[in-house]
């Protein structure tokens, strides 16, 4: 395959995408679980907004450091949860339309997610 060939069937994550997504690959979760991890998120982003005030003030590093553990805690709870989303959904709609392939690409994500 050509390089601007395959430039063209790689996402901006540099893997294919599906055949049913022309262009970029999208998840497709409910508003509601995009609400939870949306509200997540903004949990942790306020979480460092205070950590980095911590460190501003010159708080005792024991503390900066408890804080962020909560956070690294916090974020390693949103990677579960979409994680499982993607292999309920994406992943098996993948499997189902002959794309086994998915797998290994999985696979790393979870190795990733492990670090």
């Amino acid at each position: 395959m050509a390089t601007n060939e395959k430039a063209h069937d790689m996402d901006s994550c540099g893997n294919g995408c599906p055949p049913s997504a022309p262009g970029a690959r999208k998840s497709h979760h409910s508003p509601e679980f995009k609400s939870g991890l949306t509200t997540r998120l903004n949990r942790i982003e306020g979480q460092i907004r205070g950590i980095k005030g911590m460190i501003e003030r010159d708080t005792y590093c024991d503390d900066v450091l408890n804080q962020l553990a909560a956070v690294q805690a916090a974020l390693n709870g949103v990677g579960k949860l979409l994680l499982e989303g993607h292999m309920k959904s994406c992943i098996v709609e993948r499997i189902e339309a002959g794309e086994h392939e998915v797998i290994d690409e999985l696979l790393i994500t979870v190795n990733k997610l492990m670090k």
